[in-house]
């Protein structure tokens, strides 16, 4: 990959109008897990920033040209999986296949992986979403498991594809 495209940065109340355009489209909530609601109000986006992404994890705004046009995220788990942690991210659906999906998940895992004693990350991808195990797989992630029919959303059961990528 040439230039950067985007940074990652956290949140601020500027990102409150961006992130309920952009996450409350069906296409983007589509195969997200649903703690991220559809609809997407206003009201969830002031939560997310106040709140939400203040949580137990590491969570920073995608940044293009000073607007959030999506969000990266690690959220760490506790006690015997304290070494384990997931990573999810979304992208406003206007800039799908831009490349910007893969950098920034490329740099989350890179800050998840150097700062965190993080030994494995994982991602679950609902099975008809290929173009976020194609992102993952440009990552270094590799498909370790798939969980058939573990996935019931919007009426249909899916399987659940877990890519993981481990530091040394």
């Amino acid at each position: 990959m040439g230039d950067s495209m985007i940074d990652l940065r956290e949140f601020s109340h500027n990102d409150i109008n961006s992130i309920t355009k952009y996450a409350n489209n069906y296409n983007v909530s589509r195969y997200m897990s649903s703690r991220m609601p559809y609809p997407f109000t206003r009201g969830d986006a002031e939560w997310w920033v106040e709140t939400g992404s203040r949580q137990a994890g590491l969570y920073q705004a995608v940044d293009l040209a000073a607007e959030c046009i999506g969000v990266v995220g690690v959220r760490f788990r506790r006690f015997e999986y304290q070494h384990v942690a997931e990573i999810g991210y979304w992208i406003a659906e206007e800039h799908w296949g831009k490349g910007i999906a893969t950098e920034a998940v490329s740099k989350m895992t890179a800050l998840a992986g150097a700062e965190n004693n993080i030994l494995k990350l994982y991602a679950p991808v609902f099975s008809p979403n290929r173009a976020s195990m194609r992102v993952l797989e440009k990552c270094g992630y590799t498909l370790e498991a798939i969980h058939r029919k573990t996935v019931l959303k919007n009426d249909e059961f899916m399987d659940e594809h877990i890519y993981v990528r481990f530091f040394s």
